[in-house]
Order: structure tokens, then C-alpha cells, then sequence
């Protein structure tokens, strides 16, 4: 792809040191994000209640949310190869001004009542363009910080969403109940807007013209070097199932069993002890130095597996909102460490590309989870099921810790035993 006419001046090398928002590239795009994820935790409650408004069909909400999903998982290996030719922050700025026109459309439809096919339609927009942006999300950050500031700066991006998903949703219910979910997500679309102009102050480097233009070409590649890398595809594959069964188990099981056990409100407090474990433990890792980080961080996930047993084992709302805690600073924990693991040990040039294939293979089972965890509980009961789901979760989160690549991520100079002939093989394809 030939440069832009005036292409924007090289951006400066971050500074050295620990404090990522010393840094005004990275201070920018952090702007941008809190901004952007706390309008987004705003939206399922107000779309929720719009479509409920609309059609009164639970199953109408449902076809909505379908609609945003289909075409993310479908698109999101495309959008890693796209994030891997061109420049995040110009794709990024497009992403988000995207989604913050099709936001703005959907409040449209829901301020003049337009049929639910109008929101479907537009629910696809959005998750396709969330396939682009996302991987370039996933890529931007190590052009931002220094390796050293890594860590502090995922840290500082989970603290902020975790910190979204606790007050957005109860800001979003306000909203409805007081000037209708309208304008909460108008509020929404603005946060993009705002986003988008936040990103225009992220300025990087040209790409240098790539040999091979061919982006299936490059698609390969990048698959080559997920499946030989056994680090990634080994935790990948750990949460095609851990995410299946969270989903099914935790998000559609979780409130049948609580609705014929300890109540409503009690399971609401639950959801919230684990929102705050995950806000807390991101807090915390702004700050903490981590040894073995991917063998730490697979033992902590492990843990999320407690509230699961728990609810299996029919125990009341006090033990069960304990478990969902400590889930909370497991799955907390293993985000920040697995994004830092991805930014410093996967080839800057396969970064979107490697944590596309990452996202699909972690997302693609979920509707699975969700569809199947009702015959099963009709055929073998809710608590047996939630019992069973809790231990295949504590048992597969542990298994890639069987792998040496990694048991000895983060403690070699490599990341792996097998790191440098695929950073060769890469460098010879693209080079091809």
C-alpha cells in the first residue's frame, strides 16, 4: 500500500520507565478507552429494555444480540490481518467513528420506534466493525509503552473497564428509568465520537511496504505461527472450554439456579462481589511485579471455578458471593497477565494477526455454552451440571501448565523453547 501524500511525522520512542502515562501517545488512547468502554457498559441494559419496549419478545433481544456476534467471530481473523497492514491509529479512528454513526442510528430507531429489523441490521454493523477494531486494539498498545511499562499499562486499561462494568450498567438503568434508553445510547455513540477524536492526538509510524500483498498470504502466516507456537494455541484452546462453560454455566444456568434457591437480589450482590474481585486484582497488578506470570496466571484462573462448585453444591448467597469474589481476582489476574504475555513475546509484526486467531478460538464456543447448558441441566439436572461444569473448568485451566513453553514464558530471554525458529519462519515468509 503506498504512503498517504503527507504522512504524519515518525512518532517519538516512549520514554523509559514504569508510569505509561508519562506518555502522551498512551495518555491519549486511554483518554479515549475509559471514555469509549464506560458509554459501551451502558447499552445492554438500554438496548435490552428498547427492544423489550419495541416487541416485548425476549427472543427479538436475543436476534439482536446474535446479530453483533455472528459477524465478529465470522470477520475477526480478517480484521487481525487488516490491523497487521495498515496503521492501528489510522484503523482505529475509522473503527470508532463507524460505530459511533451506526450507535447514533440505532438511538435514532429507538427515539421513533422503528421495526426490530432496523436494530438487527444495524447490531451487524456494529459487530463488524468491532472485528476490525478490536484486534488493532489488541496490537496498539506495545507501539505505545515501552516492555517495561507493559504490564501497568494493561493493568491501568482493565482497572478502567472493570471500573465501567460496575458503574455503567447502573448509570445506563438511571438513564432508562428517568429519559429512556435513548438516550443512553446516544450517550454511547458520543463516547466513540469522543474516542475517535481522543486517537486523532496518536500519531505512529508509517508501515513499511510489505513485499507479498497477498493478505491471505499473510492470514496464513499468521496461522503458522499460532499453531506452532504451543504458548498461545495451548491457553487458547484452555478457554474455548473455560469460556463455554462460563458462559452456559455462570451467565445462563447461574440465574435459574438462584431464582429457585437464594433469590433475585442476593444474585445481583453476587455478580457485583465478582465485578469488584476483578476491579481490585486490576488495580493491584498496576503495581505488582509478577514471577512466572503465565503459570501465576493459569492457577489464579483456576480459581474461577469456585463460585461454579459452589452453586452446584446448592450453598447460599454469603459462600456463593465469597466464591464469586475470589473469581473475580482469578479472572482479573489472568487478563492483565495474558494481554502483557501476548505484548512482549508474540512478533510486533504478527501482533493483531496472533491475537485474532486467540479471540476466535476463545469466542467460538460461547453460543455452544449457551444453547447446550439447558438440555443438559433438563437431562441430568441444573446442579449437577453446574457442579460438573465448575470442575472441567479447574482441571483445563491447569493443563497447559503440562507444556515447557509455558511453564518458562517470562522467565527465558525466549518466550519459548521454540521461539526463534518461528520468528525465522515468519521473517522467511513474509519475505517470500
Amino acid at each position: 500500500m503506498s504512503p498517504p501524500p503527507n504522512p504524519p511525522p515518525p512518532a517519538r520512542l516512549p520514554e523509559k520507565g514504569r508510569n505509561p502515562l508519562r506518555r502522551p501517545a498512551f495518555r491519549w488512547f486511554f483518554a479515549g478507552r475509559v471514555v469509549s468502554v464506560m458509554g459501551g457498559t451502558m447499552t445492554p441494559v438500554a438496548l435490552a429494555f428498547a427492544v423489550l419496549q419495541l416487541t416485548g419478545r425476549p427472543e427479538d433481544l436475543s436476534l439482536v444480540l446474535t446479530s453483533a456476534m455472528v459477524p465478529m467471530v465470522a470477520l475477526i481473523i480478517l480484521g487481525g490481518g487488516v490491523a497487521d497492514r495498515l496503521r492501528r491509529d489510522t484503523l482505529l479512528r475509522l473503527t470508532s467513528l463507524g460505530s459511533g454513526l451506526a450507535q447514533a442510528a440505532v438511538a435514532l430507531c429507538v427515539f421513533t420506534g422503528r421495526p426490530i429489523g432496523y436494530l438487527m441490521a444495524l447490531a451487524f454493523v456494529n459487530g463488524a466493525l468491532q472485528a476490525f477494531n478490536g484486534p488493532a486494539m489488541s496490537g496498539i498498545v506495545p507501539q505505545l509503552v515501552d516492555a517495561e511499562s507493559l504490564q501497568q499499562a494493561n493493568s491501568l486499561l482493565a482497572t478502567s473497564r472493570n471500573a465501567a462494568a460496575v458503574l455503567g450498567p447502573t448509570l445506563g438503568g438511571v438513564l432508562v428509568a428517568t429519559v429512556g434508553g435513548g438516550w443512553a445510547i446516544a450517550i454511547d455513540a458520543a463516547s466513540f465520537f469522543v474516542c475517535a477524536a481522543c486517537l486523532t492526538r496518536v500519531s505512529l509510524p508509517d508501515r513499511a511496504a510489505r513485499p507479498d500483498g497477498r493478505l491471505l498470504h499473510e492470514l496464513r502466516l499468521g496461522w503458522t505461527y499460532f499453531r506452532s507456537t504451543s504458548w498461545i494455541w495451548s491457553v487458547t484452546a484452555a478457554f474455548t472450554v473455560i469460556n463455554a462453560v462460563q458462559m452456559g454455566v455462570w451467565q445462563v444456568l447461574g440465574p435459574v439456579i438462584a431464582k429457585q434457591g437464594i433469590g433475585p437480589g442476593p444474585w445481583g450482590a453476587v455478580l457485583s462481589a465478582k465485578a469488584v474481585g476483578l476491579l481490585l486484582m486490576s488495580a493491584v497488578l498496576i503495581k505488582l511485579t509478577v514471577r512466572r506470570p503465565l503459570v501465576t496466571g493459569l492457577v489464579w484462573m483456576s480459581v474461577a471455578a469456585a463460585p461454579l462448585i459452589l452453586l452446584g453444591a446448592g450453598s447460599d448467597a454469603w459462600w456463593l458471593g465469597v466464591g464469586a469474589f475470589v473469581a473475580g481476582l482469578g479472572t482479573g489476574f489472568m487478563g492483565v497477565v495474558w494481554d502483557t504475555m501476548r505484548h512482549q513475546h508474540i512478533p510486533p509484526e504478527m501482533m493483531s494477526r496472533a491475537t485474532s486467531y486467540d479471540d476466535f478460538g476463545s469466542f467460538a464456543a460461547i453460543p455452544v455454552g449457551q444453547l447446550a447448558v439447558i438440555p443438559l441441566a433438563t437431562l441430568f439436572g441444573t446442579t449437577r451440571v453446574a457442579l460438573v461444569g465448575g470442575l472441567l473448568l479447574l482441571v483445563v485451566a491447569l493443563l497447559p501448565i503440562a507444556l515447557v513453553s509455558v511453564r518458562r514464558l517470562g522467565v527465558d530471554a525466549e518466550p519459548s523453547d521454540s521461539a526463534a525458529p518461528e520468528r525465522a519462519a515468519v521473517t522467511g515468509g513474509s519475505g517470500g
